[in-house]
Parts: C-alpha cells; structure tokens; sequence
C-alpha cells in the first residue's frame, strides 16, 4: 500500500519497504543524493551501482539501505530425480546448474579527510544563517546581482544547473569523498559537470533569490547531510 508520495511524484515509500525514486530527465546521482540529503556512494551501493555514478531515465533507486536478509540470493538450483534401477543417465540429460554466489555489498572505506581550510564563497552582509531545526540547510550572503562566486576550496563540479526547485540556478563541487558544496540563486553559471576548480575560482555570479533580493545560497553537506557552514569558514574580519 502507498504510505507516502512526496513532492516529486517519482519519489514514493512503501509501508514496511523501502524508499524509491524514479530516475528523470536530466537527473544525476549527485543532484539525486543532494535532493534526498544522502551521501551519493550510498545509494550507488544500495543499488549494486559500485563506483559508477551512470544512472538512466526510468531507473528505479532504492533510497534507503537493505534490510536484513534482503540481500538478492542465487535461485535455488533444481534437483534432477534420482536414476531408476538399472537405468543409465545419457548425455542428454542438462547439467546442475552451479549456484551463483550471493551478490554483497563492497566494504566502505572510510572518506578521505576534506579540504584544510575553506574560504568564503562571496563578500557580503550575512542575511541568514543555517538552522536546522526551521529547515535552513545553509546560510545566506547579500551583494549585487554580478558579483563574482568562488569555489570555496578545489574540487571537481558535479551538477550545474536549474532543476533542483528551491535553488535557482545551482552549483554543486565535490571536495574528495566526504564534503560537497552547493551555491544556488546564480545569475549565470561559469562552469559545466566534470570541471575541475581551483579554491577561489569564479564559478557563477550572483543572481537574484527570494523576493527578488540579490544573495547567494550557500551549503557544505558532510556526507550527504547539511552542516552549518560558519564552523568551517574563517572568521570574517
């Protein structure tokens, strides 16, 4: 039975089961595991996708981990009826299959350390900081429609584009296997997927966000979940 149907008809939970979402044009893994707050070799793990990140329009991916004794099992392999007295087996009779092993998830190891020191994205007046108790999985920077955002340390861009509602036009850099950054509301985006970045490159300039007020949405996700982003900016003087 359907338990619930979120925002996006192609993500749905069955009661008792697990999440799904259905692939659509123009998704990616990254953009996916962002959307669902989920570190992105999870759910290539869940789904048997092993360090490739390739997914297909129509694809159904499990959100949630397996539960136990959900691991997929070889097909029990058919017993061939014992000989009757005095008959002889030919060899035509078909083989016994040889069971396949049972399919296990590769070990995780443990995330490489993410970049020493960070930087901040944009100059400008704080207009909202991170909360997530209200839902606020960043922070908020002012300035002018134009100004430049920089890659708050290297990495290499995973997504780029409009089709994460909420975000505008929207950044998302990967900084080795743990952290990701995120910089919505751009007016014109400086890079495309697979560009690798210098800290302090100009990747987007800002654009406009709600209520049509000039600001950069900014997020750091530790493995998929949102962390505040002051405690590993420096200081502004």
């Amino acid at each position: 039975m359907l338990a619930l149907a979120a925002c996006s008809t192609a993500w749905v939970r069955w009661e008792d089961k697990q999440v799904t979402y259905t692939v659509q044009p123009g998704d990616t893994l990254y953009q996916i595991a962002f959307k669902h707050q989920l570190d992105y070799r999870d759910i290539a793990w869940w789904n048997g996708l092993g360090r490739k990140d390739a997914i297909h329009v129509g694809q159904v991916l499990r959100l949630d981990p397996p539960l136990p004794g959900e691991l997929r099992q070889a097909p029990p392999v058919p017993h061939a009826p014992p000989p009757t007295s005095g008959s002889r087996r030919t060899s035509s009779a078909p083989p016994a299959a040889t069971p396949r092993p049972v399919e296990r998830p590769p070990p995780r190891t443990a995330p490489a350390p993410g970049p020493s020191r960070w930087q901040w994205p944009v100059q400008g007046p704080l207009l909202a900081r991170f909360d997530a108790a209200k839902g606020r999985k960043g922070i908020d920077i002012g300035g002018q429609v134009g100004d430049p955002v920089r890659a708050a340390a290297a990495g290499k861009v995973v997504y780029a584009g409009g089709a994460l509602k909420g975000y505008g036009q929207l950044v998302i850099i990967k900084h080795g296997e743990e952290y990701l950054t995120a910089y919505g509301h751009n007016d014109r985006l400086n890079v495309r997927e697979g560009d690798q970045v210098e800290a302090g490159q100009t990747i987007a300039s800002m654009g406009l966000g709600p209520q049509n007020r000039p600001l950069l949405h900014f997020e750091i996700r530790k493995l998929g979940k949102p962390i505040n982003p002051e405690g590993l900016l420096p200081v502004s003087e």
